[in-house]
């Protein structure tokens, strides 16, 4: 409610594009940025969200970490699939270049691409856009695990 007026203050309605979906795997370091999008692909997932405040640093920039760990996590995803969901994934090297800047309210997704795997290592890579603009590459290795 709005203490001045006592009328309730509404909130714009989050568009999210055709395809995507509510991402169904949850992580304590991602939950304070939810809600988290994903779109399927034959062999990969793309990652994506609204972007809000509580993505920025303190100068009010979108904050390159948010950036490093949702390429993270949806090359993780991305090599998950391709070797058939068998497996936890630990990040054997993360690398980004970042391109451009993004803004509050932007569409940002995380478009991965697998490379090449072996029986317990993935190479993969990925575009990340704000609004259909680049503004990140990443590429990564990831192990895989036995699930304890």
């Amino acid at each position: 409610m709005d203490d001045k007026e006592g009328t309730a203050v509404t909130q714009p309605t989050e568009t999210v594009p055709a395809g995507f979906a509510r991402n169904p795997r949850r992580s304590p370091l991602t939950d304070p940025w939810e809600p988290i999008y994903w779109k399927e692909k034959p062999d990969a997932v793309i990652l994506a969200l609204r972007l809000a405040a509580p993505h920025t640093n303190a100068r009010g920039l979108i904050h390159g970490g948010l950036i490093a760990a949702m390429a993270d996590k949806a090359m993780g995803h991305s090599c998950s699939r391709k070797l058939g969901g068998t497996a936890s994934l630990v990040t054997i090297s993360l690398s980004v270049d970042y391109i451009g800047g993004a803004r509050i309210g932007q569409w940002l997704a995380v478009d991965s691409e697998v490379l090449k795997t072996g029986s317990t290592i993935c190479f993969v890579q990925c575009a990340v856009t704000a609004d259909n603009d680049i503004i990140a590459r990443a590429n990564a290795t990831f192990r895989a695990v036995k699930r304890k």
